[in-house]
């Protein structure tokens, strides 16, 4: 906390006034990092209203590479000491998993109106934590995680827009 209420140019105490605990303040460190990585994955999926798998595939690819370039993501999976940090994502995540659950599915509703809530529900809940353990733990190239994911999905997506009964 003193490293970086002095990278901040604010006291410590002020750090912790405006905070509270460092807990809370990596809290909202990384429900912060999580709202960039959703305008992100939003944008790729406006770019591919269109096609319903490329646009997921597209966002979760994205979504992997910025996940592996960012500092955050990088600090939790690489350095030592970054056990509170991932358990900010993982036993600790539900409000990153809710609070990106919620803006997939608003994402998804957007996109493809004809899908239902709940399933709009459920394919983002089922995204986002597939999401998080592919950035926490990375298996390989963003590209190729991204395809294989959507290939297994693929079936139930194109259902779902095509038909937006279930």
């Amino acid at each position: 906390m003193a490293d970086i209420a002095q990278a901040a140019g604010v006291s410590r105490q002020t750090l912790y006034k405006e905070f509270g605990s460092r807990e809370e303040f990596a809290q909202m460190l990384v429900l912060r990092e999580a709202e960039r990585f959703l305008d992100a994955v939003e944008q790729a999926l406006a770019a591919n209203v269109a096609a319903p798998v490329k646009a997921l595939t597209a966002a979760f690819e994205l979504f992997l590479k910025t996940a592996a370039e960012n500092p955050v993501v990088r600090a939790i999976v690489l350095e030592e000491g970054a056990e509170e940090l991932l358990s900010l994502m993982t036993s600790q995540g539900k409000p990153i998993v809710e609070s990106a659950t919620e803006r997939l599915k608003a994402a998804i509703l957007a996109s493809w109106p004809q899908i239902r809530r709940r399933d709009a529900e459920t394919l983002s809940d089922v995204l986002v934590r597939l999401a998080i353990s592919y950035a926490a733990l990375p298996s390989g190239e963003a590209g190729a995680t991204a395809t294989s994911i959507t290939r297994l999905l693929e079936p139930y997506i194109e259902r779902l827009a095509a038909a937006g009964i279930r």
